[in-house]
């Protein structure tokens, strides 16, 4: 029975609610009554302003409707795009560096700085391409620049002269040399003997090196150990190759004046890579000399002298100049070249006669220039080969023979080849050359740069 009053219920609510939906939608055809539309319509009035008031606040600005300009769509914003594309960033890079140590290779170097064996290879390559490798010394640097991975980016190798081989890692391996350019200066100082020519260098701040070219020129002329009473002058003139305050290569002799016993020596030195230098006694022209090797150090001379390989005592029959391997080697004096070629433990020997009775012999050579031949005339300077160590050496070096009818003399006393080289030589030119050095020099110890020069040496 409550069930059928409760569906009865729900029917009538039901009819009700439709009913009501067809009377709404009825009514909402109908127009609005007036009164209701002028209240839709009403907008706020434009206060007035107020009259006499002291206090002035500031109100936002209100902006009334018919005061509005009648504004268009605001334009889009334009973006400017640069022309230039975007750089990308370099990841950061670490550098390694350290020079050779004696006994040590390129691969050891490189494999410490933390390269692969297969770019290890690639760069030694790349580095053989531009510089002998076989060349290598303590002293010479590597340089690498790797990025936080440890991938490499470039490889550097720092060698004599102050150039640099430069290996870059990209899509292919590109190699580059760069070498300084060098300016020139000349320099002046002045050393007191008291013991030694060495130990006045040194002490005076000059290139104690010298001491050697020194003893090669006046070695046959003048006997320092008995000579030399002390407290005489040294005078000294040289040339540089700087970049910025770093020297690049050995400095080199122009001048030299000592005065010994009353009589005065003077050297000069040739501005064009010739090494024939003069010698000069109380202004006049003693003898014409051309070092085999220039800035060598003289480690062993003619004599007697327990020999280095075999360890037993025999004699030495020419002179030894210690130079770094492809160090150019140069004819001391006008001849013909009388042989080419291989003497047991000579190694590699160009051997250049001077007349009829003088000879020199330059051994251990690693090259000779391909254009040199048996019988080619050469002048003093030119040269003839390139410091090696073949045949029975130690190291890299020149050995230096002077022979006289087949047997060995002292190279530092003989005087023949001297003579040579005098016959060649144009006395006024000599002496031309003479007055210009000793204007030079004395120009440059009156200089500025002579009196700081030698502090920073």
């Amino acid at each position: 029975m409550r069930l059928r009053t409760l569906a009865a219920v729900v029917a009538i609510l039901g009819t009700v609610s439709g009913a009501a939906i067809v009377i709404s939608d009825v009514l909402s055809k109908e127009p609005v009554p007036p009164e209701l539309a002028s209240a839709g319509n009403w907008m706020p009035q434009r206060p007035d302003a107020p009259q006499n008031v002291d206090i002035f606040v500031t109100l936002p600005v209100t902006v009334w409707a018919e005061d509005a300009p009648n504004l268009g769509p605001l334009p889009l914003l334009q973006v400017a795009f640069a022309d230039r594309p975007v750089q990308a960033i370099e990841p950061p890079l670490s550098t390694w560096s350290r020079d050779i140590a004696p006994g040590e290779t390129l691969d050891f170097l490189l494999s410490e700085a933390g390269l692969a064996a297969p770019d290890r290879a690639e760069v030694a390559l790349a580095l053989g391409a531009e510089y002998d490798l076989r060349r290598l010394r303590p002293g010479h640097s590597v340089t690498v620049a790797s990025t936080v991975d440890g991938s490499p980016r470039t490889v550097s190798l720092a060698v004599e002269d102050g150039v640099r081989i430069e290996v870059v890692f990209g899509e292919q391996l590109s190699t580059q040399v760069v070498a300084p350019d060098p300016e020139i200066v000349t320099l002046a100082g002045e050393a007191v003997i008291d013991s030694s020519i060495f130990a006045a260098l040194d002490e005076a701040g000059i290139p104690a090196r010298f001491s050697v070219d020194l003893a090669q020129m006046l070695g046959g002329t003048v006997d320092f150990r008995r000579e030399l009473a002390g407290g005489e002058t040294l005078r000294l003139l040289w040339r540089e190759a700087r970049v910025g305050e770093d020297r690049i290569g050995q400095p080199e002799l122009a001048f030299a004046a000592l005065e010994i016993g009353g009589s005065l020596y003077e050297i000069v030195w040739p501005n064009d890579g010739s090494g024939q230098a003069t010698i000069y006694v109380d202004g006049e022209v003693l003898r014409v000399f051309a070092q085999p090797v220039e800035g060598a150090r003289l480690s062993s001379v003619f004599g007697r002298r327990t020999h280095p390989v075999f360890g037993n005592v025999r004699m030495h029959t020419g002179v030894d100049f210690a130079a770094a391997r492809g160090t150019p080697v140069q004819a001391t004096a006008p001849g013909r070249v009388s042989f080419i070629g291989w003497r047991g433990g000579y190694g590699r020997v160009v051997e250049i006669a001077h007349g009829s009775d003088t000879m020199t012999r330059y051994a251990h050579l690693s090259a000779v220039p391909e254009d040199l031949a048996q019988g080619q005339r050469v002048a003093a300077g030119n040269v003839i080969g390139r410091v090696g160590a073949t045949g029975t050496a130690t190291g890299p070096n020149l050995h230096y023979e002077v022979l006289v009818d087949g047997r060995p003399t002292d190279p530092l006393a003989d005087d023949r080849l001297a003579e040579a080289a005098e016959s060649e030589a144009d006395d006024t030119a000599a002496l031309s050359r003479l007055a210009e050095a000793r204007a030079l020099l004395n120009e440059n110890l009156g200089s500025e740069i002579a009196e700081t020069t030698t502090e920073r040496l």
